[in-house]
């Protein structure tokens, strides 16, 4: 095999064993397969007898052989081959690689065999090429044929500035530079090429050539076509962006009582790993504020962050929405197919609304893409895989709809990695006053209101309701009772009935007030008069009032009323 001499110290660089044949039973074996074999030399005929010995003679007639992998005393050999034709010549190129326990590494064999499989479409690909030098600059390898029309046999053993013009390979041989995606003018065409020195214990054995583009025009044209690609990608984020983001931050969040304190510091902490996180609380306590301030705090802050409202799509639809369809999926399905919720979130962030109402029939598949993450587009048979941070949030416990049968347990358990318990307004009423400070001066803006103040009544009364529709409610209440307010101030008699009932006007406390009195009048007449109908017997007046002595005694007491003044 022609230049096989200097290819050899190329070889010798592979830490594998490797034996290289042509059609014409021509061979090279490197330092390696000398070693696995134990051979003094690599006379033809001990090479041939070694195959021959272990069942790979049809390597030297380049015939595919079956042999995986073979033992040569205590070593265990693995062995893959490799063919590839140029022109009428066919090569062949074989690999032994010892196992050194007992467990075949076929991470590496792979990695090996896709390596290979890369090389060999780079020497067929019709523009590029590759040339190798040795460290005379003298070409011993040749895969130019089809790029300048020049055969390998015609170049073999030739000083690569006499065959390639412009060439630099020289120069990188001497100088160990790389020299990466450089213009070189070659038959009237300016060709991108790179070149790199091979070097091995420090000294330079050679240099490899490579021809990415036949023209540079090749080159506008691919940038040319990339930038209108990134262009248009581009404005396909910004309305995503714009469509699917996360409207509120922990700043929305408004508390500072000991149990808002806590939830607010396990929620930004789960905000940083990629872990599912299950939100529980009544309606209207700020559950989807905390999902959204959540993905605003994780890394996934620039990626899509989609809504699911599970109670509000149709059952029968729920899978399509979820994970989408491809063209001709069922009836009625659009033609190009639709891209899902979860495709359309993929790198951020998925919050399941109200997921106590999904159908049990979609919980298992759910449960089986947060598991696997990935998943098939409804009649579509490509996984797709998946990269998302999953926030499901319920106002009903899903621990009591699993005992119940009406939730799966595996998937509550999947959802419940962290869990974040938001209290009711009730249980948290030192928040009210900022929580309204926070809306009269701020989310009332949004509908055109002037910032209001509450008086000190209409505040009591607040923190006396006990607020069954928890923050939703109040807001609605300070919005409603702001439209009422004529002035800065929001009164009792701008609030609802309901809660300024609460607590007791002016007028009303002077009512009740003049009505004690008279009361107290009555019962202190009728009182004396009984003490005196009895000559001051205190038995008697008590029996004539119809109470026992004891509670008339504690009247008098308190009253003030001296039984001597009056008898």
């Amino acid at each position: 095999m022609t230049g096989f001499n200097d290819f050899n110290k190329m070889l010798d660089l592979f830490s594998d064993g490797i034996i290289i044949t042509d059609s014409k039973s021509n061979f090279i074996v490197n330092r390696q397969f000398k070693k696995l074999f134990n051979l003094e030399s690599e006379g033809t005929d001990d090479v041939k007898n070694i195959l021959k010995m272990y069942g790979l003679s049809g390597v030297l007639k380049t015939e595919d052989v079956s042999v995986k992998e073979i033992a040569v005393g205590l070593k265990k050999i693995s062995v893959e081959s490799f063919s590839q034709c140029n022109g009428d010549e066919r090569y062949m190129l074989t690999v032994l690689k010892e196992i050194m326990d007992n467990d075949v590494d076929r991470t590496e064999i792979e990695e090996l065999r896709q390596s290979l499989g890369v090389m060999k479409d780079i020497l067929d690909n019709a523009y590029q090429g590759i040339v190798l030098v040795n460290e005379d600059a003298k070409i011993i390898k040749w895969n130019y044929e089809k790029l300048f029309g020049i055969k390998e046999e015609d170049v073999l053993g030739k000083s690569v500035e006499d065959v390639i013009e412009n060439t630099r390979l020289h120069m990188v041989v001497k100088t160990g530079n790389k020299e990466l995606y450089d213009i070189q003018r070659i038959q009237g065409h300016d060709m991108i090429a790179s070149r790199t020195p091979i070097i091995k214990d420090g000294h330079i054995i050679g240099a490899v050539g490579t021809v990415l583009f036949k023209d540079v025009k090749e080159v506008k044209d691919l940038a040319r076509k990339i930038k209108v690609l990134e262009n248009t990608v581009n404005i396909y984020k910004n309305e995503i962006g714009k469509m699917y983001c996360a409207n509120y931050t922990f700043d929305h969040i408004i508390g500072q009582s000991s149990k808002m304190l806590k939830i607010k510091e396990i929620a930004i902490k789960a905000a940083n790993s990629s872990s599912t996180i299950l939100i529980e609380g009544e309606s209207g306590t700020g559950k989807e504020y905390f999902a959204h301030a959540i993905h605003d705090a994780s890394f996934r802050r620039k990626a899509p962050f989609v809504r699911i409202n599970c109670a509000a799509i149709p059952h029968e639809l729920l899978e399509s929405e979820l994970f989408g369809y491809e063209e001709g999926s069922f009836t009625g399905a659009k033609k190009e197919g639709k891209i899902g919720k979860f495709e359309l979130a993929n790198g951020g962030t998925v919050l399941l609304d109200e997921i106590s109402s999904m159908p049990f029939n979609m919980q298992a598949k759910l449960l089986r893409v947060l598991e696997e993450r990935e998943f098939e587009r409804v009649g579509g048979h490509t996984a797709i895989r998946l990269d998302i941070k999953v926030i499901a949030c319920t106002n009903e416990k899903l621990n009591k709809l699993v005992e119940k049968g009406l939730f799966r347990h595996d998937l509550y358990f999947r959802l419940n990695v962290v869990e974040i318990e938001i209290p009711p307004l009730k249980e948290r009423l030192e928040d009210l006053e900022l929580l309204c400070e926070d809306i009269l001066n701020r989310q009332l803006q949004s509908v055109g209101l002037e910032p209001k103040k509450l008086t000190e009544k209409s505040l009591l009364a607040l923190k006396l309701y006990n607020w069954p529709g928890n923050v939703r409610e109040l807001r609605n209440v300070l919005e409603r009772a702001a439209n009422m307010s004529s002035n800065v101030y929001i009164d009792l008699n701008n609030l609802p009935d309901h809660i300024s009932s609460m607590i007791m006007s002016d007028e009303e406390v002077t009512d009740k007030k003049q009505l004690k009195d008279k009361v107290a009048e009555m019962e202190i007449d009728t009182i004396v008069n009984a003490i005196k109908m009895s000559n001051g017997s205190r038995t008697e007046a008590a029996k004539k009032l119809g109470i026992h002595r004891t509670a008339l005694y504690k009247k008098l007491s308190s009253y003030g009323i001296d039984i001597k003044g009056i008898v």
